[in-house]
């Protein structure tokens, strides 16, 4: 068992989790509640890596934040280290991948709360940030929910992107689905077996506690029938 990349790939998928629950917040709501020309079109930009392919979405973002990128040389100059290849870097890509699986759920909870409740709280003269805290998070919640579990999830079974980011750097950028990959390489079965079990009872844990948390939420927040 290789247990510094399990680790590594928890601490991943939690700051990746961490880091993007405000932005899926934001950008869910705000997709919910605004209609402008090109809204389509940004709904597809932030779907595109569900449907491209986790090489060349690791290659763009290779190009991109490498040593020879805008980005690339003012974080090198900034911060003394490359982004590519360490763990910082590979946090960005996390972010950038795990885009959809977090916006899309909130976005879709948002979307469901009748418009009804937000023009009674405006009656009420409830501001903005009441209105948000206290009626629409709680409504949406069990969408919140579901985004941080696929995010985390994701995060912890992606491979292509990771790899070509990342590289394969123990105690760096070696997460367990890159392990596990190494040892099917060295016809280590065992090993790799041992990690993908614990891989796959984790991610039906994580996502057993998820759905027994959204579900009551989602019943106790059902408008009742007239």
């Amino acid at each position: 068992m290789d247990w510094p990349a399990l680790v590594l790939s928890l601490q991943l998928g939690g700051l990746t989790v961490l880091l993007l629950l405000p932005l899926a917040i934001i950008v869910g709501r705000w997709l919910a509640y605004r209609h402008f020309v090109g809204k389509s079109l940004v709904e597809a930009m932030l779907a595109l890596p569900l449907v491209l392919p986790p090489t060349v979405v690791g290659y763009y973002l290779l190009t991109g934040l490498g040593g020879s990128s805008l980005i690339g040389q003012w974080w090198e100059r900034f911060f003394g280290q490359p982004l590519v290849f360490h763990f910082s870097g590979l946090l960005l890509a996390s972010l950038i991948v795990n885009i959809p699986f977090a916006v899309q759920p909130v976005n879709r909870a948002f979307e469901s709360i009748p418009q009804e409740l937000r023009d009674a709280a405006a009656c009420c003269g409830m501001g903005f940030w009441r209105t948000l805290l206290t009626v629409e998070l709680p409504l949406a919640w069990p969408g919140v929910l579901t985004g941080m579990v696929l995010t985390f999830a994701h995060t912890l079974g992606e491979f292509g992107v990771v790899l070509m980011v990342g590289g394969n750097i123990p105690g760096e950028t070696r997460t367990v689905a890159i392990a596990i990959y190494d040892r099917v390489q060295a016809f280590d079965f065992n090993a790799a077996g041992s990690m993908s079990l614990l891989l796959l009872l984790l991610s039906l844990a994580v996502l057993a506690v998820a759905g027994g948390w959204a579900r009551p939420a989602g019943r106790r927040h059902v408008l009742p029938r007239r």
